[in-house]
């Protein structure tokens, strides 16, 4: 066991190699996801789906990868369990494998959700490493973490320019590659994982074991709830972007889905970017003056961009993408403040349950474009991110500060 200035010492310390590791691993993880969304055209034009039909797609792979990702994450924060990090990416491998040779609407389901319970034993366990690597630099350690996850996500649309446009769904079996390689570190990482268990590491704060009054209980619930809400809004408008816009720009100026692809990877890569600088902008400017400004800053963009001709459409994503991603980090480390010490419940509560719910908008969204046609329901996207005047609700960063030194 380590002594109480080695323990005091470990828990101050940054540990960037397993901090770039779990990156890594997240933009496996989130690669891997991302090419599930990429095949829709390709899976809408093997098997004859509607646009409902891949709505659904959708909806199990966010359900089952986030879904029971809260309670993973309240497990994990009661027993910490390193070999889930390992085990989740072998069912990632598995439900990849699947895919590429998935004849039926049934069968690319089931992968789908493979993949999802993968993701789902990856996140609140991934989110602890991060932050036992962090030391003193939690806001830090959140950008490298997410960031990683982020740009796997942008990797989606490329994939299919490079890979199933030429290869076809049988592209997926490329990916088993990236799955091992994850595998790999995955089990480097959890060994590191479980020496730090070992040595004594703790993720208890002194704020966690105390008794918090009934209104202060009642403020953290209602913060949570809009919170959550907020995430879910921000997931829905992106389900719009990554799940259809490339529907649009093929309907509506004729692209050819390679190109239409491309506009996707520009809005998620600047995401990414934005990602990364949201934490430092957050410690500047506020918590949650940086969830509400990546929430109405995105209104003007969003609400001009069915309306705008090719060029200004992908500048107008590349802007959207960044301002409204800087609070995805943010929005997590917001969350943690609410409950100190319990890093996998909030993983779960904030990258997990929240991003299922934007999984039931992709089902709506595809439900509304059988119904109501692609260009209606763009215009209607466009005010959604509005919603994010309820981060006005929250407490400020100053009051959870207060709290927690109470």
């Amino acid at each position: 066991m380590m002594t109480a200035e080695q323990q005091r010492n470990s828990q101050q310390a940054t540990v960037y190699r397993i901090l770039l590791a779990i990156s890594f691993v997240h933009l496996f993880n989130d690669s891997i996801q991302a090419l599930i969304p990429a095949m829709f055209p390709i899976l809408k034009d093997n098997l004859v789906l509607s646009y409902a039909q891949i709505g659904w797609i959708s909806f199990a792979l966010n359900m089952t990868s986030s879904v029971i990702q809260p309670v993973i994450g309240y497990a994990a924060d009661r027993r910490p369990r390193p070999i889930l990090l390992p085990l989740g990416m072998c069912c990632t491998f598995l439900g990849v494998l699947l895919l590429a040779f998935a004849g039926n609407y049934a069968l690319v389901i089931f992968s789908v959700m493979l993949v999802g319970f993968g993701s789902a034993a990856f996140h609140p366990e991934g989110m602890r490493v991060a932050h036992m690597a962090a030391g003193q630099r939690k806001g830090l350690s959140q950008s490298i973490f997410q960031v990683g996850g982020n740009a796997g996500q942008s990797l989606g649309p490329l994939l299919m320019k490079w890979i199933f446009i030429p290869f076809g769904q049988m592209g997926a079996l490329g990916f088993t590659i990236i799955a091992a390689a994850g595998i790999a570190v995955q089990t480097y990482v959890a060994r590191w994982y479980a020496q730090m268990l070992n040595a004594g590491y703790s993720f208890k704060s002194k704020s966690s074991s105390r008794t918090i009054d009934p209104a202060r209980r009642k403020s953290i619930l209602t913060a949570t709830v809009i919170l959550v809400f907020i995430v879910f809004v921000r997931s829905w408008y992106g389900a719009s972007i990554g799940g259809y816009y490339s529907f649009y720009l093929m309907a509506q100026y004729g692209m050819e889905l390679d190109q239409a692809q491309v506009y996707i990877f520009m809005y998620l890569a600047a995401g990414a970017v934005g990602t990364f600088f949201g934490g430092p902008l957050a410690d500047r400017f506020g918590r949650r003056n940086l969830i509400l400004a990546s929430m109405l800053g995105t209104v003007p963009f969003a609400l001009a961009l069915p309306f705008v001709n090719p060029f200004w459409a992908a500048v107008l994503l590349i802007i959207s993408g960044f301002i409204l991603l800087s609070s995805f980090s943010v929005t997590v480390i917001y969350a943690q403040m609410l409950y100190p010490g319990k890093i996998g419940t909030v993983s779960g509560l904030i990258t997990g349950l929240a991003f299922g719910l934007g999984g039931i908008g992709s089902v709506v969204i595809g439900e509304l474009i059988d119904r109501i046609g692609i260009v209606t329901v763009f215009v209607a996207c466009g005010f959604l991110p509005l919603l994010g005047l309820l981060t006005l609700l929250l407490p400020g960063d100053r009051k959870l500060e207060e709290w927690a030194a109470e």
